[in-house]
């Protein structure tokens, strides 16, 4: 058994719960069932956390928030639904301001049911969740030491789901470099990614059966094809394939003799990238008071 799975750092958040199962929570912290004694400690920080347990249901108001705290958290992770109201919406499910329940939002790994739920059921739960995480940390363990060459294709239709979320985790660090969480790649939402794949051309980078790395692109009609969104797992950086991916996008517009491309002004390793590969800064533009935008571009020779 790992360490993870002996030690597992929970965080806990009411996203508008009647309290009824915040108080059922704090009953299993205290020592009539003490979850500490199995090393389950509770933390208020989401980057230290292993599994989120959410109370209460999701209305347009807290919505963000149990987005944020779950893209803050470190991956492996699992999520936990407790009570009615956060499995399902509960008896407010049909409420004008209540969208439903947590997986409304976020993916949920375990429902606990139960108004209030107690803290038997809870401790269940995070017993069922540890199998979850300890899962998941093997097949990152599997995937960081995966080895063979990475495999480009178009992408389909039905990547679109696993490109997004890979998006997600490919842009967090580069969120956290600049404090900010609002850089459009981070709120890309799965309708506006569909949208995008009806007008760009989308490469995928394919290791071992799972998308690991990607990157779309489009020709603006004036003779430049514009790069966006290059991405790569973090246990698949380093390995050459974000060039690739490049390069064979780029012969992807044969009738272009342009390329462009933007990264954040603190992106050091896209920006050395990206000038390996011949492009150079034209231009910067703000984008916020944390992002600055850098402009590169490329002659086709």
């Amino acid at each position: 058994m790992s360490g993870l799975t002996k030690s597992p750092w929970v965080i806990h958040y009411d996203a508008s719960s009647c309290n009824g199962c915040d108080i059922e929570v704090l009953a299993s912290l205290t020592p009539g069932f003490d979850v500490e004694r199995f090393g389950i400690i509770n933390t208020g920080n989401p980057k230290h956390a292993d599994i989120f347990l959410v109370t209460g249901s999701v209305n347009a108001q807290n919505r963000s928030v149990v987005r944020n705290i779950y893209e803050q958290m470190a991956d492996p992770k699992v999520v936990m639904a407790l009570g009615i109201c956060a499995t399902s919406g509960g008896i407010f499910r049909e409420c004008y301001n209540v969208s439903g329940g947590i997986d409304s939002v976020i993916p949920v790994d375990v429902y606990v049911p139960g108004c209030a739920v107690r803290p038997e059921s809870i401790i269940d739960g995070v017993v069922r969740a540890l199998g979850i995480l300890e899962k998941r940390r093997l097949g990152m363990v599997r995937d960081a030491h995966a080895t063979g060459d990475v495999c480009i294709e178009h992408a389909v239709a039905d990547d679109i789901p696993e490109i997004l979320a890979l998006q997600k985790v490919a842009y967090r660090s580069e969120a956290e470099v600049y404090g900010d969480l609002s850089v459009p790649a981070m709120r890309q939402s799965l309708t506006e990614l569909t949208a995008d794949f009806e007008r760009m051309i989308f490469l995928k980078g394919i290791v071992n059966g799972k998308i690991v790395a990607s990157v779309r692109g489009y020709d603006d009609g004036q003779g430049t094809a514009h790069i966006l969104r290059l991405i790569v797992h973090p246990y698949f950086q380093g390995r050459g394939y974000a060039q690739q991916l490049v390069t064979t996008l780029e012969k992807a517009f044969p009738q272009c003799r342009r390329f462009e491309v933007f990264t954040g002004h603190r992106s050091e390793r896209n920006l050395y990238l990206y000038g390996k590969l011949g492009y150079k800064r034209f231009k910067s533009e703000a984008f916020n008071q944390s992002v600055e935008w850098v402009y590169m571009e490329k002659l086709r020779t």
